[in-house]
């Protein structure tokens, strides 16, 4: 499956450059070079990287009004939310008209399952369509090859550029013409129950996700925002899918998974990643549904309709 591929801006002021290292001296090194580098040329520096490597910068290059470490706990594994989270990051610089840099790099150490790792990736890839006609900054993105050097081509074609050895050159596998191509969405986990909607059927929807929900301990808060952001996907189905939908469910990697299927088809890749405007008319849905739930993923195309998976943490059972 492919995704429409983002439409290249002449002269966009946006860099995207990957950053490969291995182990946390050569981290240190590149990152805390390229944070030098911009206060020598009097630009600002927003950093968003785990704690750990947050850390080892910090004993580098201490925190002031130019340089920002920033608490990516709150995004670091929603990918759906990391868009949103740099148009924030940078608000205040943009504003003051200050040239900057970001320093970004998910936990890849630590990411909770191939769905998440395959949507940070996804949103590598987004970026460059994201802030392609926004202001310009610079940012770069650490990938250590010693965890999973097999991936780095991947991640290489979704960067227009890369670091090595201090300098910067083209990525010859990024082509920003392609479509993104996603890999194949894993099959339901048996046990699934599937249920058939259209209008009207809504209520009923909510029960059964709701039953499911139950049986794997999740109540309270998170069932109402998962009721909440389902509800939304299935109106959706019916508003603008065909009229109706199918919803399947079950449980994976400790989440619950709700997966809803339909005929219409979501031509913006940025739909529901992006900030919604005060003075948006509609597409209000998919942003709080990214909100909502622990992971989404969503796959459409013309000819085979429109996949939408919702992920929710389960909580610990004893």
């Amino acid at each position: 499956m492919t995704s429409s591929p983002p439409t290249p801006v002449p002269g966009t002021g946006y860099r995207h450059e990957l950053y490969p290292y291995s182990g946390r001296g050569e981290f240190v090194e590149g990152a805390a070079s390229f944070i030098q580098d911009a206060l020598d040329g009097g630009e600002a520096v927003v950093v968003a990287v785990p704690h750990d490597k947050a850390s080892l910068l910090r004993a580098e290059i201490r925190e002031d009004e130019a340089v920002r470490y920033v608490d990516t706990s709150r995004v670091a594994h929603h990918p759906g939310r990391l868009i949103g989270a740099w148009q924030e990051w940078l608000q205040g610089h943009v504003s003051d008209g200050r040239p900057v840099r970001g320093i970004g790099e998910s936990p890849w150490e630590a990411v909770r399952s191939q769905a998440e790792a395959a949507e940070l990736r996804y949103h590598e890839w987004l970026l460059n369509m994201a802030f392609a006609q926004g202001p310009a900054w610079w940012l770069l993105c650490p990938y250590d090859i010693a965890y999973n050097e097999a991936t780095l081509r991947e991640m290489a074609r979704c960067h227009p550029e890369m670091r090595k050895d201090g300098r910067t050159t083209r990525c010859e596998d990024y082509d920003p013409q392609a479509p993104y191509a996603f890999g194949p969405l894993t099959h339901p986990c048996d046990p699934y129950d599937e249920f058939a909607y259209s209008r009207g059927d809504l209520p009923a929807l909510r029960e059964k996700i709701a039953a499911c929900a139950e049986l794997h301990g999740l109540a309270d808060r998170r069932l109402r925002e998962l009721h909440l952001a389902a509800t939304e996907v299935a109106a959706n189905s019916i508003s603008h899918g065909g009229g109706r939908g199918v919803l399947r469910l079950w449980s994976e990697d400790g989440r619950l998974v709700c997966e809803f299927r339909d005929a219409g088809y979501i031509a913006d890749p940025l739909a529901g990643r992006t900030r919604p405007t005060a003075t948006q008319v509609g597409g209000r849905g998919l942003w709080l549904v990214h909100q909502l739930c622990d992971l989404v993923e969503i796959r459409s195309t013309p000819a085979e309709g429109t996949t939408v998976r919702l992920h929710t943490e389960l909580p610990e059972r004893p």
